[in-house]
């Protein structure tokens, strides 16, 4: 029997789950490398910390805004559609960033940057909420199936987004911004004519039209989820974004390639780690409340070491510590992404969804305008005391989940 017999013969819902997934996979890898290209390329043309922080201050306002309104969109067009229309959208944000070297001005970055934080957060969301309308229902461990094919989304998303942030430094060393921009655009289209081609008309749309107002989720589960995830995707961002890479780059004299393998290097970790959270966190016990807090509590103690100790100032101790933090952040994360698709509404899902990831987008906003600033102004060390502050506020926040056994 061939590869292409045996995804035929494969269950309906799993052929639609493996083409959510690849489509994701695409989107991730272009999205990892063009941001990888942007910091390295413009920071290379004498940008500030601050003022490349700026070029991502639409994309992740926007991306607030998509998570607030693609929920809803994807209850009342079908998630295939919000999908596909995110893969359209990130095709334009390339074709913008196209143009003659001098035409590329911080507003016109900035644009296009916003376009493609609407594409990344349309992809996502959609994505996500698939996976809660096509995991089997008459499993006899529905929720166990739930959270394994959530962190396989999850976490193979992330890998694939490491892989883009070496690729973005690689293709920028070889073939400069311009060649690396025109080749993932030609990659991603030939994804979304597959995308269009296959891909269920339906998946994921109510059958009564929900109305606007109901993107603001009613569940104190949902609304507590949320603001924790904001906290928790802020803590990364504020030295994840700029501050880490600017730091190797102007203090310890790396270059592009060093920079761009250390990044993909923490993402991939971090996406091996997320697939493998369900069996890590099987041997936890006690309610939702209790293993959520006690998770992000053991991940504030790390930065908070790297912040007050004169641990940062030595290379290779700030990467081990970093790297230590992807594996704990890894796990928090898969955790809160199985939470918040286990809490979700069945019907209309994707509004529920789509909100927790408004928060999520707020929370990458936050961190990375923080990144900037703070490296700017107070350094590193400013940084990742932050980061400690930010997790503990989330581990706090867990406190008013619902106590659900495990």
């Amino acid at each position: 029997m061939t590869t292409l017999q045996r995804l035929r013969a494969l269950p309906f819902e799993i052929r639609q789950y493996l083409l959510v997934t690849g489509n994701y996979w695409a989107f991730t890898l272009t999205d990892g490398a063009l941001r990888m290209l942007v910091v390295l390329h413009f920071h290379q043309l004498g940008y500030s910390p601050l003022e490349i922080a700026l070029l991502f201050l639409f994309y992740e306002a926007f991306g607030v805004v998509t998570n607030f309104v693609g929920g809803w969109l994807g209850a009342r067009l079908g998630l295939n559609r919000t999908m596909n229309l995110g893969l359209g959208l990130q095709l334009v944000a390339l074709g913008m960033l196209l143009v003659p070297a001098s035409a590329l001005t911080v507003p016109w970055v900035m644009a296009a940057q916003a376009l493609s934080g609407v594409a990344k957060d349309l992809n996502k969301m959609s994505a996500k909420s698939a996976v809660k309308v096509l995991v089997p229902k008459d499993s006899s461990n529905a929720q166990g199936a739930l959270y394994r094919w959530v962190a396989i989304l999850t976490g193979s998303k992330n890998a694939l987004k490491g892989a883009g942030f070496f690729a973005g430094g690689l293709l920028l060393t070889l073939i400069g911004f311009q060649g690396a921009i025109l080749a993932m655009w030609v990659m991603l289209a030939v994804v979304l004519g597959l995308s269009l081609w296959r891909l269920r008309a339906d998946l994921g749309r109510q059958k009564a039209k929900p109305r606007f107002r109901e993107v603001f989720s009613t569940s104190r589960a949902v609304n507590v989820l949320a603001a924790a995830r904001l906290c928790l995707f802020a803590s990364r961002d504020i030295w994840f974004v700029v501050a880490l890479p600017v730091f190797l780059y102007d203090q310890h004299g790396w270059n592009f390639w060093s920079v761009g393998i250390l990044m993909s290097v923490w993402v991939i970790g971090y996406g091996g780690v997320q697939t493998q959270a369900p069996r890590i966190t099987q041997h936890l016990h006690g309610d939702t409340r209790s293993i959520t807090a006690v998770l992000a509590a053991i991940l504030a103690l790390l930065p908070a070491v790297l912040a007050f100790t004169p641990l940062a100032t030595t290379t290779i101790w700030l990467i081990m510590g970093l790297l230590a933090f992807g594996v704990f952040f890894a796990i928090n994360s898969s955790w809160h992404s199985y939470l918040i698709v286990r809490f979700a509404r069945a019907e209309g899902v994707s509004m529920d969804v789509g909100f927790y990831y408004m928060a999520n987008a707020m929370g990458r906003l936050i961190g990375t305008v923080l990144s900037g600033w703070v490296y700017q102004v107070y350094g590193l060390a400013a940084c990742l005391g932050i980061s400690a502050a930010l997790v503990l506020t989330s581990a706090l926040l867990a406190l008013g989940l619902p106590r659900e056994s495990q």
